[in-house]
């Protein structure tokens, strides 16, 4: 019997932990559109227990680094994303015809901006400094983010910037 070590299931623990936090959130979204608001509070409760599992593990994976080491990790990882995970994805979907084409394409050049501010994000950190500007804005639909003030469109979806999300 092939027995994994710990680093392994706890990589394996961390990725079952953050999907499941995903799924239950988007699961709460459903149920409050149903008109089931103690469901969705079930789901986002439950997806906030997976947080704090999935966080632990990353914890015992010593995942989490100083400021610098995990923008270099983000960077890396949203880099990836870009230039080898969505390409292929994409380009599968769309031979299939199949809908997640459209959001692999969104991603796609998501992650590129995201690696981009992170990017900028490490040259400040790299200084001493925090990033000057305060204000981020998400497109609620494709992931883009923007510093400063929303666009007057998505330059990813061409969403209205009004209906940009403010983070706090």
């Amino acid at each position: 019997m092939n027995q994994k070590n710990t680093i392994e299931n706890l990589s394996e623990a961390f990725a079952g932990e953050s999907q499941a936090n995903q799924k239950y959130r988007a699961f709460a979204k459903k149920a409050e559109q149903e008109g089931l608001p103690n469901v969705a509070r079930l789901f986002r409760t439950a997806a906030e227990a997976e947080r704090i599992h999935a966080e632990g593990h990353l914890r015992s994976l010593a995942g989490i680094g100083n400021s610098a080491e995990n923008l270099k990790k983000a960077i890396e990882g949203e880099t990836y994303e870009f230039t080898t995970m969505y390409p292929p994805m994409l380009q599968t979907a769309e031979a299939e015809g199949h809908r997640a084409k459209v959001m692999f394409g969104f991603a796609l050049k998501a992650e590129a901006v995201h690696a981009e501010l992170y990017r900028l994000a490490l040259e400040a950190v790299e200084r001493g400094e925090d990033l000057a500007q305060a204000g981020f804005y998400l497109c609620p639909i494709c992931g883009h983010i923007e510093i400063g003030a929303p666009p007057e469109k998505c330059p990813i979806c061409g969403t209205m910037g009004a209906k940009y999300i403010a983070a706090t």
